[in-house]
């Protein structure tokens, strides 16, 4: 059986130790075709570049690797990935390891998110890993087992089209185990900081805390994290709200 063939990418930028983790670990299993970001694009959600050329830089090529900085965002990364490198089809699209939460309301903005979501769009399954540890020096030692786990199954299962998996890790050194969940409500609070500047004139800083929704629920991400599981949510493009479509029916 030949390797399996992975795109990955992610929003820290090419350098960030989670992506290296990601590649070491994935680099014995299968082919990597990494593009990825040239610096930090964490925030950018699926933005994309429209008012700037793209461009891209080969870093380094080996046997069965390679590993490209792009310009622009993550979505880009996959968008170049895919209309560039186009000799072989990825089997899987991979982002992360990310430095940090994307559990609940945070998938909306993350570009690791971002990169996933391009690669389902694109019609191929797609997983994001994320640790809860924006440390630079973070241990993604105990995550080693369960990335190679999951991507297998991942490529097994296939996934359904228009959908990806959105994997967070506690900040632990052993893992209660793995919980399926569903994405936690919760909404940023005090998001905006006003500070003065040193030179003069005002700014605002964004910082704020996370005002979870449901704090008893025991089948969110959220729930899953703070009780050392591996928090595995299924996450579906298609934003379409069912529930109101009948209800709308009868009354435009």
């Amino acid at each position: 059986m030949s390797r399996p063939y992975i795109l990955v990418s992610n929003d820290d930028g090419v350098e960030a130790p989670g992506i290296k983790f990601l590649v070491e670990t994935l680099r014995s299993v299968a082919d990597l075709l990494v593009v990825a970001p040239d610096s930090p694009r964490s925030g950018f959600g699926c933005s994309i570049t429209a008012m700037h050329p793209i461009n891209y830089k080969i870093l380094r090529e080996d046997p069965g690797l390679k590993i490209c900085s792009c310009s622009g965002t993550p979505t880009d990364c996959i968008k170049l990935a895919l209309n560039v490198f186009t000799d072989r089809k990825p089997d899987l699209v991979v982002a992360g390891i990310n430095h940090g939460d994307n559990s609940s309301v945070n998938v909306h903005y993350s570009g690791t998110m971002g990169a996933v979501t391009e690669g389902a769009l694109q019609g191929y399954p797609a997983v994001a890993f994320s640790l809860c540890d924006h440390r630079e020096n973070a241990d993604f030692a105990p995550l080693r087992p369960y990335l190679i786990d999951f991507v297998f199954k991942a490529i097994a299962i296939g996934l359904p089209p228009f959908t990806c998996l959105n994997i967070n890790f506690p900040r632990r050194e052993k893992f209660e185990g793995v919980r399926i969940c569903r994405m936690a409500r919760s909404r940023w609070q005090n998001e905006l900081e006003h500070r003065k500047h040193p030179y003069g004139g005002d700014y605002f800083w964004l910082v704020g805390n996370c005002e979870e929704l449901e704090p008893e629920a025991e089948d969110t991400d959220r729930w899953a994290l703070a009780h050392g599981y591996v928090a595995v949510t299924p996450t579906q493009l298609d934003v379409t709200a069912t529930g109101l479509v009948d209800i709308l029916k009868s009354v435009m």
